[in-house]
């Protein structure tokens, strides 16, 4: 017999897995598992091969017009005619995976399942192989079927999400509608709520960013840089058509180290547009703050200055709008930190949900140049945060509490020195636990 004698089919539990994959020198009878029989197509010249094995030609139905050799083992208590499925003939072969590990064929009963081998035509060198009195130099190529990944399924509405649909060089051209102050003439600072057009064609969710090109050029003659800024306005926009994107931007303006006053370019580029003024929009981008799938979940958003942004689109679609495919039943706990209270954004929107959905949507602020705390220390985020200590920490440990964070990064280190006194004192270390929560996307940071 030669290679050309055989058109091999490799069964593993009865089931082929794949055709034509093993080019045979003599015979080659691999096993995987304890359950596999060889399977061979039937020699061109079947008279008197495997005499010794005493096979049995059967036809193969799971192959149609194809017969097999099934090998009768007569040890371990086997009558003859009865199949086995162990090899009478022991092959024992090296492979070389393209993860640089090893495994073998054999006939123990201690090999690794087919579902955990991923052998993707690994070729096999030349190996000699005993057969009883007959030694064959053998060279093969196995094909198995590659263990299914499993597929992580996002606790996060991320269904149909689009990124990245409008890139620098090619961003979308929408239009300025309408530009407004919305801090008070004494807060530290201009923030100003705008609304642009898309047309419905930069198809954003709630917790996204879009970026913005602003007008001119750089110091070394070229286009400035984008900037991303978090959407203030969820996926139907401020109009409820779809077809715009609202931002919250402060205007940056500060004192270098020689004295001098500097402009941020892009927010007072776009504190300064005029209603009608085209601007360049890239994106939309990122996944990390998108809304938890559950309607019924409780979702903690701790923000602080324009921070507000990405919370005020969750709290529209919760509240303020209706939707076939969702409706909020959970707990949305807004936590908004600013200086002062002209700081205050979307204030009376925010109150105005807060009176209509008492038993869904909480709502405090912590101002800190004006409140203080009964240790008479001013009152940040974290501050407000601790008066609900062990209530927080109970939410927390829920499956079905979202912690997200929008705003300033000195944010994260005082919650984090909140958190840690509270695990700690239930025997758990913080750092651990919220690695745990990020894993589980409960915990969602965006600062900048």
């Amino acid at each position: 017999m030669n290679e050309n004698d055989f058109d091999p089919v490799l069964i593993i539990h009865n089931e082929i897995l794949e055709k034509s994959t093993i080019r045979q020198y003599g015979f080659f009878f691999p096993s995987l598992v304890t359950r596999l029989c060889y399977i061979a197509g039937v020699p061109k010249k079947s008279s008197d091969v495997f005499s010794e094995a005493k096979p049995k030609l059967q036809p193969d139905t799971m192959s149609v017009g194809k017969w097999r050799w099934t090998l009768i083992e007569e040890r371990n208590g086997c009558d003859e005619g009865k199949t086995s499925e162990k090899l009478v003939v022991g092959v024992s072969a090296a492979v070389s995976l393209p993860s640089s590990k090893s495994t073998s064929f054999s006939t123990r009963t201690s090999i690794t399942p087919p579902e955990k081998i991923n052998f993707n035509k690994v070729p096999l060198y030349y190996r000699n192989v005993s057969g009883g009195s007959r030694v064959v130099s053998i060279r093969a190529q196995v094909i198995t079927e590659a263990p299914a990944k499993v597929e992580k399924i996002s606790k996060k509405q991320d269904e149909g999400v689009v990124v990245n649909k409008f890139r620098p060089k090619e961003p979308y051209i929408g239009r300025c509608l309408l530009n407004t102050k919305i801090t008070g003439d004494d807060a530290p600072g201009e923030t100003w709520h705008m609304v642009f057009t898309t047309e419905g064609e930069v198809p954003y969710r709630e917790g996204q960013s879009i970026g913005v090109i602003a007008d001119g050029e750089d110091a070394n003659g070229k286009p400035h840089k984008l900037r991303l800024y978090s959407i203030a306005s969820s996926a139907l926009g401020d109009f409820g058509d779809s077809k715009t994107v609202s931002l919250c931007v402060k205007r940056l303006v500060y004192t270098n180290d020689k004295g001098e006053e500097v402009k941020g370019v892009c927010s007072n580029f776009l504190c300064d547009l005029k209603p009608g003024a085209e601007v360049k929009i890239t994106g939309p981008v990122g996944k990390e703050m998108l809304m938890p799938k559950d309607p019924n979940a409780t979702i903690i958003m701790l923000a602080t200055g324009t921070g507000i942004a990405p919370f005020r689109s969750f709290l529209w679609k919760m509240f303020f709008e209706k939707h076939e495919d969702y409706k909020f039943n959970g707990l949305a706990w807004l936590f908004l930190g600013v200086p002062t209270s002209s700081s205050l954004l979307y204030k009376e929107e925010f109150e105005k949900m807060k009176e209509k959905n008492p038993d869904n949507f909480r709502l405090d602020f912590a101002v800190s140049r004006e409140q203080k705390n009964e240790k008479g220390e001013k009152m940040y985020i974290q501050t407000r945060m601790a008066q609900y200590a062990e209530e927080l920490w109970t939410l927390l440990q829920k499956e079905n509490t979202f912690i997200y964070m929008c705003g300033l990064k000195g944010m994260e280190q005082g919650i984090d020195e909140i958190m840690s006194s509270l695990a700690e004192r239930d025997g758990i270390v913080w750092a651990d636990y919220k690695k745990q929560l990020k894993k589980a996307e409960q915990w969602n940071v965006e600062v900048y």
